[in-house]
């Protein structure tokens, strides 16, 4: 176990524990209201671990492997005891596993349970990450005083219901989530996922999509079908949005998220949230996605968490930390959004051009075929292809367009919320519209920054499509070009539109589509990037 240690010390370049002299009590009955019995482990020092602050862990995952040793380890090596329950309906926990729903009162009652435990000490600090993060969520609002700080990690209030928007299907995340937490208890679960990937990204192709789940994993999987006919409105999901709470929150908290994290829109959503109602509340965002493993959310751990729950204060900071990427550094700022930050309009102009003012132009054409659908490159996703990646291949297919501006003669600073404008009309009343902001570097490769995609339902009719893109801290060097990408798609990551109305469950018709995207005066399609002032 020492060298296990010492190889998560090193890959979480974290300082040396204060013990490496780690006992585990597994199997320990945490009892809910209604009789149901939740399994947990505690992880602390073999000697004094009693009465340490206590770090709770709430995981549908299991309690072992990654989570347990990659997770608990490290704090209970560092100041902490932690606790680390496998929730309802999933590795020996009892009941029945139904997402989201079941965490709040699951969630306060293992709270007063660990409140009554004679190694319990003074202080409890809530700690995890996406799905382990939206636990904290759930019971933020009805915390007792000895939960002194929660540490939410690429997560957000509203777990999963961004990705169901009625104006945007994001299909790859939660099918894949469904899919993976579906076969996460069979045999050899390990080798399992390992063949799951491409099993589920070639399950995304199935028509009708109501047999995917069949086609992935060989089974129904109710939240698989659920995420396929109910859209975020849908009374389906009651109980998953935890908004309404966030501003109740009094502990502090200290929030963690990526540029290309899938939670990052209803991540900052909440820290604006807490800080508009005068809440103690951090915020440090990185260039991550979802999957990648740092160690700064253990850094908050030991050096916001645990003073809080010893009673002491931790190291000042400004409230925001960014890092800028382009720029590749950590800079502080007093807000999110932050300040000295001016939206500025670029236009999409003829022959590819983007440019600060629109001019008399004819539109662009291009055909959106979904049996043959403009694929995802990169970005908000937890696949192998997620992130920071070359665009080349995409922008050479003929059904996305691309306009940039000629190289930049001073840097450009982009921080805060970004959206587009888009003129669009299309042969089908029904069509997506996805926009994509790039960083074209002197070698001509152009890098994703962020992207969004809006559904329409009258796209038949020329109108302004809306876009919001994924908030970012860019900077775009001098020398470099800034690209905008409009196309239809950007499949698997999003749902295919079949371009016929049907619902996406039961969809089985596929109808390519001609799209005009307009750019003159009275039409002017542009992105709308916040550009710092002096620049």
């Amino acid at each position: 176990m020492s060298l296990i240690s010492h190889l998560i010390q090193r890959q979480l370049k974290l300082p040396p524990p204060s013990t490496r002299d780690v006992v585990v009590h597994r199997n320990l009955r945490v009892p809910m209201p209604d009789g149901v019995e939740l399994l947990a482990d505690r992880w602390a020092p073999r000697h004094g671990g009693d009465g340490l602050p206590t770090a709770l862990i709430r995981s549908p995952y299991g309690r072992s492997g990654l989570i347990g040793t990659g997770m608990a380890r490290p704090l209970a090596e560092r100041g902490y005891q932690v606790l680390i329950q496998s929730v309802r309906g999933g590795f020996g926990s009892g009941g029945v596993f139904d997402p989201m729903r079941q965490e709040r009162s699951d969630g306060l009652a293992t709270i007063d349970w660990v409140l009554t435990q004679p190694w319990f000490g003074e202080a409890m600090v809530l700690f995890g990450m996406s799905y382990l993060g939206h636990v904290q969520w759930a019971v933020a609002d009805r915390l007792p005083p000895q939960v002194k700080a929660l540490i939410p990690v690429v997560t957000e209030s509203a777990l999963t219901l961004e990705f169901l928007r009625a104006d945007g299907m994001s299909l790859e995340t939660p099918f894949g989530w469904g899919a993976m937490v579906g076969t996460q208890e069979r045999p050899l679960a390990l080798a399992r996922q390992i063949i799951q990937g491409p099993r589920t990204a070639k399950a995304l192709l199935t028509l009708p999509l109501s047999q995917a789940d069949l086609a992935a994993i060989g089974e129904r999987s109710q939240y698989i079908q659920d995420i396929l006919v109910h859209d975020a409105d849908s009374p389906r999901w009651h109980g998953f949005d935890q908004r309404d709470n966030v501003a109740k929150v009094t502990a502090p908290v200290s929030s963690i998220g990526g540029w290309y994290d899938i939670f990052l829109p209803g991540q900052l959503r909440d820290f604006q949230i807490l800080r508009d109602a005068g809440r103690p509340a951090r915020l440090t965002v990185g260039p991550w996605t979802h999957v990648d493993m740092t160690n700064t959310p253990f850094t908050e751990a030991i050096e916001f968490g645990l003073p809080l729950a010893r009673g002491e204060q931790p190291p000042q900071r400004p409230p925001v930390r960014l890092y800028v990427m382009g720029e590749n550094t950590w800079r502080d700022f007093a807000s999110w959004p932050p300040a000295g930050y001016a939206p500025r309009r670029f236009h999409l102009q003829p022959s590819g051009g983007l440019a600060d003012d629109p001019v008399e132009s004819d539109p662009d054409h291009y055909r959106y075929d979904p049996v043959d659908p403009t694929p995802a490159a990169g970005g908000v996703r937890m696949s192998k292809d997620r992130g920071r990646v070359d665009n080349t291949a995409l922008e050479a297919r003929p059904d996305v367009l691309t306009y940039t501006t000629p190289v930049l003669d001073e840097d450009v600073e982009v921080i805060g919320e970004v959206s587009a404008e888009i003129w669009f009309r299309s042969s089908l009343a029904h069509a997506d519209v996805f926009v994509r902001l790039c960083d074209v570097d002197p070698a001509g490769r152009s890098w994703n920054v962020c992207d969004g995609l809006v559904s329409l339902t009258d796209a038949d009719e020329t109108r302004r499509a809306v876009v919001g893109l994924w908030p970012t801290a860019h900077r775009f060097q001098r020398g470099h070009r800034i690209r905008v990408q409009v196309s239809s798609g950007a499949f698997p990551r999003f749902a295919r539109n079949p371009g016929t109305g049907e619902p996406l469950a039961t969809a089985t018709t596929m109808i390519s589509a001609n799209q005009t995207v307009h750019h003159d005066p009275s039409r002017p399609s542009a992105i709308i990037l916040p550009v710092r002032a002096d620049h």
